[in-house]
């Protein structure tokens, strides 16, 4: 009968198919932003060779990394953060990390559980979107001494390093836009504004624009819709049933956008010619859709991979305590669904 082999790869037999010392295939396996990117990519394919699988129990036990991150979103549902999530994970897996992602469906306490269970896991860093988070999250976070880092949105006073765009710049853009064209009976979607400091941003800078326009922005003129295509078409009709004469809509984002101009369709309204309607994110897709959505672009790429690198940096320094902030501009991406008043 054929013996069964009991052999395991060591770290030894990898250093020895890649041409290179122990020494430096654990740095690259625990540091490596240390190691260059030739150099990686050689051990990493006599890894793959030799079938070498690391100990991490053993690695815990020792103090050493875990070499995963944690990357918490309100949600996966629609494409809102999905750019983000992919340009994050790419950015953290070149450089050797495994992203664990989780969602709490825009509940903060929820989101609390799910960060103490990262914490639970050993990993090495913190994302999470926006900066509006619990107390028990910020003290938790105090305590652990753990890396973290708010993605998607960027405010100079935030209570921890931020990177992503200032969300009353585009709402801003979005309310200029619409009064540029002319429109001054102008409607507003957004999601509720408990902690949710993205929406809140948008609505309190665009409803400043148009106060100082003279344009008025009565509680008549507003409705709430989460982001849900199905709820912001419910939320739409509900506004437009007003008969309020409106000419445009800014919308919290893009899925909400999406649900108005199926609502607006469905009620025989014409894009643009009767009714703008302007988003905000300029998601997958936004710019594909018919007619193709106006909206104020953040560019979700581009924050998720430099916040992937900034917070692996974080965790190679010496003091995580220091807050490097990051602000991405906002830009207006103007396609068919606005053109001035009828």
């Amino acid at each position: 009968m054929k013996q069964k082999q009991t052999y395991k790869a060591d770290i030894i037999t990898v250093a020895q198919v890649a041409g290179v010392s122990p020494a430096t295939v654990s740095r690259a396996m625990n540091h490596p932003d240390l190691v260059s990117p030739a150099t990686r990519k050689k051990i990493e394919k006599a890894i793959r060779k030799t079938g070498y699988i690391r100990n991490r129990a053993a690695q815990a036990m020792y103090g050493r990394r875990s070499a995963t991150l944690g990357l918490v979103v309100p949600t996966v549902n629609y494409s809102i953060f999905a750019e983000l999530v992919q340009s994050f994970n790419d950015a953290v897996s070149e450089l050797g990390f495994t992203l664990l992602l989780a969602t709490h469906n825009y509940d903060l306490h929820t989101e609390y559980r799910v960060i103490r269970k990262l914490l639970e896991h050993r990993v090495d860093g913190i994302a999470l979107i926006g900066l509006d988070h619990g107390e028990d999250t910020y003290r938790l976070f105090k305590s652990q001494n753990v890396p973290v880092i708010a993605v998607w949105s960027y405010s100079e006073t935030a209570r921890i390093p931020c990177i992503g765009a200032d969300n009353h710049e585009a709402g801003q853009v979005a309310a200029r836009h619409i009064l540029s064209l002319g429109h001054r009976r102008i409607g507003f979607i957004f999601p509720p504004m408990t902690e949710n400091d993205r929406a809140r941003g948008r609505l309190k800078a665009a409803r400043d624009i148009l106060h100082a326009a003279g344009v008025p922005c009565p509680d008549a003129h507003s409705v709430q819709s989460l982001y849900s295509i199905a709820q912001s078409k419910a939320a739409c009709r509900e506004l437009l049933a007003r008969d309020l004469s409106l000419t445009a809509l800014i919308c919290g984002n893009d899925v909400i956008a999406q649900g108005a101009i199926a609502a607006a369709q469905e009620l025989g309204l014409r894009i643009p010619q009767d009714i703008s309607i302007i988003g905000i994110g300029d998601f997958v897709g936004s710019g594909d859709s018919f007619p193709a959505l106006t909206t104020v672009r953040i560019p979700a790429q581009e924050i998720g991979a430099q916040a992937g690198q900034m917070l692996i940096e974080s965790i190679a320094a010496t003091d995580t305590a220091q807050n490097v902030n990051f602000r991405f501009p906002v830009s207006l991406k103007q396609r068919d669904t606005t053109a001035p008043p009828p």
